[in-house]
């Protein structure tokens, strides 16, 4: 028997769900494939077990500074079976909103199942058959594991396994160095383990003033990071053993190493008793029949247009599928934006203006639209540089949390190009910076906002003031105004 939709959703992740939740709202008779638990990678193996656990870690590493605000806190002492326990329980609370059930009643027909197109218009999913007028994919992406020679041999965890651990490693190595890695190796370090991170590059995506900040944080807390390929991994009785890397300097340049018996001996040898890969996730585009529904794909991902549509007309995707940022935000967003283009008139692009990131270690690292390399690349000479300390923000001062800077890139007339936040809540903050870019605003906007104080957001308005009177002072009505006024020009800082 064959059961009609207006739209089939396959994937259950962050993308489906709310693509599916949209589409039962317009009052469209959806269906909802899931072939392992509704939430996806998001709810189950990313976004939430990690902040769970980086915000267990923060609690430990909150304990040993202590006394650096007058208390004396009692000798730490880290359970790792209640650290999960911990994260798990943050995990079912997120996924109670999110069972079956719940999207039942919504009015979402829920499938459990593998999904698999008979044709452009039928998907198999276990004994059932849907007939679909409208499919979005939101398959989204798996761990990615590099040819190293001896790793397929070799137990280790990925993003995707690494939340089930209850045992506190004695030394941790990360293989990988994005997002992922770093969040997981701070996490781990500052609950007692040695870590060790193995790596190609060192988070690539970012600007280079985050990245040097980050990298310097790390080794600041212990991480040791070593940058350049692996050639082999092996075990050696209980301990793995990763060959190659060598390039283990510091900021400073310095070459660090433990000696032969150490973490990282000579020769670029890494040791540790516990393995993470995290080298990337690639689009899950396999089992899906898609050839068989005419859909274009590679294993970079599936091909779609500016409105998320396939080279079919009524199939299209949205997300980690598609190969390019892997962003719970962006799936969600996106796949909203699909829902919206197969089901109602008109077409609204599936690409944001700005697109804003945040890798979640302590302090956070944010960012939205262009680097200044990028900048400069694209603008030339019309590219102005903005900063500013978080040390001469009050709310950052008063809660012991004064590391980080605003790095703001602008046009010559303060139209933002981007910005990179390195601050306690810099997730927080990057928000109006993405709004200014999506709405055309200018950092003027931004300085004439009234922002509340004491908060980290007051740190955006400062910077915004600081660009907005320098371009006025240098500005001709700037400098007639001074002149009639008689006042004189007291630089407080310059520009770049």
């Amino acid at each position: 028997m064959t059961s009609t939709y207006d739209l089939v959703v396959i994937g259950g992740g962050s993308a489906g769900l709310t693509g599916a939740r949209f589409a039962a709202r317009l009052g469209a008779r959806v269906a909802l494939i899931e072939k392992d638990r509704i939430g996806g990678d998001c709810t189950w193996t990313g976004c939430v077990p990690s902040k769970a656990l980086l915000r267990a870690a923060k609690a430990a590493h909150n304990v040993r500074e202590a006394g650096k605000f007058g208390i004396d806190a009692p000798a730490l002492c880290v359970d790792m079976a209640r650290v999960r326990a911990h994260v798990m329980g943050a995990v079912a609370a997120v996924y109670e909103g999110e069972r079956p059930e719940v999207l039942r009643e919504e009015g979402i027909d829920v499938v459990l199942e593998s999904a698999r197109f008979t044709g452009p218009r039928t998907i198999e999913a276990g004994d059932r058959t849907l007939s679909a007028r409208r499919v979005v994919i939101c398959t989204g992406a798996r761990p990615i594991v590099p040819p190293i020679p001896g790793l397929a041999d070799t137990p280790y965890w990925t993003h995707e396994t690494i939340f089930d651990n209850e045992r506190l490693p004695r030394h941790l190595i990360v293989l990988g160095a994005g997002p992922i890695g770093t969040e997981l190796a701070q996490a781990y370090r500052r609950l007692g383990a040695d870590v060790s991170m193995v790596a190609a590059e060192f988070l690539p995506e970012a600007d280079s003033d985050s990245r040097d900040f980050v990298r310097g944080l790390l080794e600041g807390e212990g991480v040791r990071i070593s940058l350049g390929p692996v050639t082999a991994v092996e075990m050696d009785g209980s301990e793995y053993v990763l060959h190659g890397a060598d390039g283990a300097d510091g900021a400073d340049g310095a070459i660090r190493r433990d000696g032969p018996g150490g973490p990282t001996g000579r020769g670029g040898i890494t040791r540790g008793d516990a393995l993470l890969v995290v080298t990337g996730r690639r689009p899950t585009v396999d089992g899906l029949g898609l050839d068989v529904a005419g859909v274009n794909h590679s294993v970079r991902g599936i091909t779609v247009d500016r409105y998320l549509r396939t080279s079919v007309r009524h199939i299209y995707a949205a997300g980690d599928v598609l190969g390019g940022a892997q962003f719970t935000h962006l799936a969600g967003w996106q796949c909203f934006q699909a829902v919206r283009n197969a089901l109602l008139p008109g077409k609204s692009p599936g690409i944001p203006k700005a697109l804003p990131s945040v890798t979640f270690l302590d302090p956070e690292i944010a960012s939205v639209g262009l680097s200044e390399d990028q900048a400069r690349a694209r603008y030339r000479q019309d590219v102005l540089v903005h900063r500013w300390q978080m040390e001469e923000t009050d709310r950052a001062i008063a809660d012991g949390e004064p590391e980080g800077f605003i790095k703001v890139v602008a046009r010559a007339d303060g139209r933002v190009l981007g910005a990179s936040i390195v601050a306690a809540r810099a997730g927080e903050m990057i928000a109006e910076f993405a709004l200014a870019m999506d709405q055309g605003l200018g950092l003027s906007e931004l300085a004439n906002t009234v922002h509340a104080y004491p908060t980290w957001t007051t740190a955006v308005q400062q910077v915004a003031s600081a660009e907005a009177t320098d371009r006025f002072l240098s500005s001709r009505l700037g400098r007639l105004a001074l002149r009639i006024s008689g006042l004189r020009v007291h630089s407080r800082r310059a520009r770049e």
